[in-house]
């Protein structure tokens, strides 16, 4: 059928183009997901969405798509399952996602981590876990109370993972980037950990949680990662089935009382940091530790 039709509509420029309705923007992106379209749609689909931006009902849609075709991870225990999507990795600060998944799994959670490298230049999480001796898993697992799992995205999409591979070529975030950070992949009930770099997106990710009934905390991140900044004390809200709930009202400002976070942020160097705080020799950061004890309020409402 192609996707001619829709790209008319998004792709009149900033000003000029339509939004998408929801079944509009499931059909779309269900059909860039499908590989039925060719390379070119494909450019043209992310370069008109990265200029027009998406509204929460298209990205409603666009999960809709993606979660249809996802394959999901159960929990052994059906127990509600932890969800940490990594995909920026660490550039100036050690990537602390593996910390933060262990701390919950240390508190008897399933952890689900899912992610890939979208940056060839920072350490991503892959290669942590691996210092970790945390196995990758090359098919969908079923992740048991106190694990800690990661999944690469194209296990649970090969379609996912081909649009996040077309920034290589085009040079460019699309929507894609966003989606991964805002999907359950689960097969049971989950808590949605996600983060935001801008403050415009707390508003457009929230309302998408709304409208999509989910479970989730939200907050602004660690470069990206869904991790709270040791450095301060970022505002968290929460999620429960769509509704909105106060979390922490964060603080302004860096806090007075720093952790001693490696000043390198190679992989062996981190893994070595987080080996140290999981074994008690050295603590928790104080905005960490406040955002497990969130996320374990969401997973045990």
């Amino acid at each position: 059928m192609g996707i001619s039709q829709y790209l008319k509509e998004i792709g009149r420029g900033k000003q000029g183009a339509r939004p998408l309705d929801r079944a509009q923007a499931a059909d779309l992106f269900g059909q860039v997901l499908d590989g039925g379209v060719s390379d070119l749609e494909i450019g043209a689909f992310c370069i008109a969405m990265r200029v027009k931006g998406e509204t929460p009902e298209e990205m409603c849609g666009f999960l809709d798509a993606a979660q249809s075709r996802l394959q999901r991870v159960p929990a052994a225990s059906g127990r509600t399952m932890v969800v940490l999507p990594s995909y920026n990795g660490a550039r100036r600060l050690p990537v602390l996602t593996p910390l933060l998944a262990g701390l919950l799994a240390r508190r008897g959670l399933p952890v689900l981590i899912h992610g890939t490298a979208t940056e060839s230049s920072r350490v991503v999480v892959r290669d942590v876990l691996h210092a970790l001796d945390i196995q990758v898993h090359e098919a969908v697992p079923t992740v048991r109370d106190g694990q800690v799992a990661f999944v690469p995205t194209e296990v649970l999409s090969p379609g996912l993972k081909r649009l996040l591979d077309a920034r290589k070529l085009i040079g460019l975030r699309n929507s894609a980037h966003s989606l991964v950070k805002l999907m359950n992949p689960c097969a049971g009930e989950a808590v949605i950990v996600s983060s935001y770099t801008h403050p415009e997106y707390a508003i457009s990710m929230g309302a998408v949680f709304e409208m999509m009934g989910s479970t989730a905390l939200l907050l602004r991140g660690t470069e990206g990662e869904v991790v709270a900044d040791a450095r301060r004390l970022p505002q968290m809200d929460g999620f429960v089935r769509g509704r909105r709930i106060p979390l922490e009202e964060g603080r302004k400002g860096t806090l007075t009382d720093l952790p001693h976070l490696p000043k390198e942020v190679d992989p062996e160097t981190t893994a070595a940091y987080i080996r140290d705080v999981l074994a008690e020799r050295k603590a928790v950061p104080d905005s960490m530790a406040l955002q497990v004890e969130h996320i374990l309020r969401l997973a045990t409402p």
